[in-house]
C-alpha cells in the first residue's frame, strides 16, 4: 500500500470532473510519478496525453488538497485501506479489465491467491431463488471459493449469507462508500462480511448510494471473478449487465434455469439460450473455472520505477514444488492408480470437511489430481 503522500495525487485526479479512469491510467504510465503530473504545465499535460486544454488546466490549477487530506484521514480512522492500481495489493485480475478503477477503498482483507466466483441476481428473489443461491454459494465456499456479490437485497444478500454459513470468505462490491450500509437492513450482514472477507468500493468514505453507482460497480464484481453465476434476473436486470461485462472480460458466465412462467427467470433463461452454461450442481462451476485458474496465474507487476501496471500472466512452473504441507498430506491419501470417493477420503483423513474440499480443488487446479463423476478423486498420471 502506498503512503499518503503518493495516494493523495491519485485521489486528486479522481476528484477532478472530466478526468476518467482511462486518463488517470495513461497519466500514471506517462509520468514517473503522479506528483509530477501536478507540477507539469497545462501545455505539457495537453500534449500527447489525451487531455484537452480544460482538463489540463483543471489539473494544473487543482487546489482542494484539504479535502483530499480529510478523505485520507477519514479512511485511516475507519480502517479503510486505499489501494491504487499500481500497488502490490491491488487485485491482479481486476487489472486485466477495461476501465479498471484507479483507486479502491477496502475494508477487511484481500487474499491475492483466492479464487473468486460472482453470484448475482434479482432483488425481488423468489423462495426458489433464495434457496438455490444460498445452497450453491455455500457449496462453493466449502470448496474454497470466495463468493463475490454486491450486497443488494435478494440474491446478492443470499449469496453472501451462503458463503458465511460455510465459514467461507465473501467480498461485497458496494455502490457507495465502504463505511455506508446499504440497504440499511443489511447492517448485520455488512459487519459479518467485514469479519470474513472485505467490503470494496471505488467511492470514498461517506459517498451515498446514488443510482448510477450500481451499474458502474458491476464491472468490478465480474472483474474480480473467474466466473459469474446469474440465479434470477428479469429481462432488464442489472445482473444481465454483469453477465455481459463478464463475457466481455473473458470470464465464464453461468445461469440457474427458472420456470418459464416467471418474469424473474426470463433473464437467466435468456442467458442460457445465448450460451451461458446451465448450472444444476456446484461441480458444473468448479469444472469450468479450474482450467481458467490454472491458465491465469499472476506473474506480479513491474517495479515502481517503471510506474506501469503489468497485466501479463504465465503458467506456474512447478505446481508440485508449491504445495502447502496440508495439500501434500492430502495428496498422499490418494493411492496411485485408483480413485477415492470423497466421503472415504474424509474418513481417512479425519480432517475438517471444509479444509479437505478446499484442498481438493486446489490440487485439481494445480493439475495434481482429477475428479470423476460421483465425487471420485484420483492422482493424475
Amino acid at each position: 500500500m502506498m503512503h499518503g503522500d503518493d495516494v493523495k495525487y491519485w485521489l486528486a485526479l479522481k476528484a477532478i470532473d472530466g478526468i476518467g479512469n482511462a486518463s488517470i491510467s495513461a497519466l500514471s504510465c506517462a509520468f514517473r510519478s503522479l506528483r509530477d503530473v501536478f507540477s507539469a504545465s497545462p501545455e505539457t499535460l495537453s500534449c500527447n496525453r489525451g487531455l484537452n486544454r480544460a482538463q489540463a488546466e483543471a489539473i494544473a490549477g487543482f487546489s482542494q488538497w484539504d479535502k483530499i487530506n480529510k478523505t485520507i484521514d477519514q479512511a485511516h480512522r475507519l480502517g479503510i485501506h486505499i489501494v491504487t492500481r499500481c500497488d502490490e495489493s491491488y487485485p491482479a485480475r481486476l487489472l486485466t479489465i477495461y476501465d479498471s478503477p484507479p483507486v479502491l477503498f477496502i475494508r477487511g482483507g484481500l487474499d491475492p491467491d483466492e479464487i473468486c466466483v460472482a453470484v448475482v441476481g434479482s432483488r425481488q428473489a423468489s423462495a426458489y431463488g433464495r434457496y438455490t443461491t444460498q445452497k450453491i454459494s455455500r457449496e462453493l465456499a466449502l470448496a474454497g471459493v470466495t463468493i463475490v456479490s454486491g450486497m443488494a437485497r435478494g440474491i446478492d444478500s443470499c449469496a453472501h449469507r451462503g458463503a458465511l454459513s460455510a465459514k467461507g470468505r465473501t467480498l461485497a462490491v458496494l455502490g457507495c462508500g465502504p463505511d455506508v450500509v446499504y440497504p440499511p437492513e443489511n447492517r448485520k450482514l455488512f459487519n459479518e462480511i467485514l469479519e470474513n472477507g472485505a467490503l470494496i468500493s471505488e467511492y470514498p468514505p461517506g459517498t451515498e448510494p446514488l443510482p448510477y453507482h450500481f451499474p458502474a460497480r458491476n464491472r468490478i464484481i465480474s472483474g474480480l471473478s473467474y466466473g459469474v453465476l446469474v440465479v434470477e434476473a428479469g429481462e432488464k436486470s442489472g445482473s444481465l449487465i454483469t453477465a455481459r461485462l463478464a463475457a466481455e472480460q473473458g470470464r465464464e458466465v453461468f445461469a440457474i434455469p427458472g420456470t418459464i412462467d416467471s418474469a424473474s427467470s426470463r433473464g437467466a433463461n435468456s442467458l442460457i439460450k445465448q450460451g451461458a452454461k446451465l448450472i444444476d450442481h456446484v461441480d458444473d462451476i468448479l469444472e469450468e473455472i479450474a482450467p481458467q485458474v490454472e491458465k491465469c496465474r499472476p506473474d506480479g507487476r513491474q517495479s515502481s520505477q517503471d510506474h506501469a501496471c503489468r497485466t501479463d500472466f504465465k503458467e506456474t512452473p512447478d505446481a508440485a514444488s508449491n504445495l502447502s504441507a496440508f495439500d501434500e498430506r492430502l495428496l498422499k491419501l490418494l493411492p496411485e492408480g485408483s480413485a477415492v470417493q470423497v466421503d472415504e477420503l474424509l474418513e481417512k483423513s479425519e480432517l475438517d470437511a471444509k479444509d479437505v474440499l478446499s484442498g481438493l480443488i486446489t490440487l485439481e487446479i494445480k493439475g495434481m489430481i482429477e475428479q470423476y463423476p460421483g465425487k471420485l478423486f484420483a492422482r493424475k498420471k
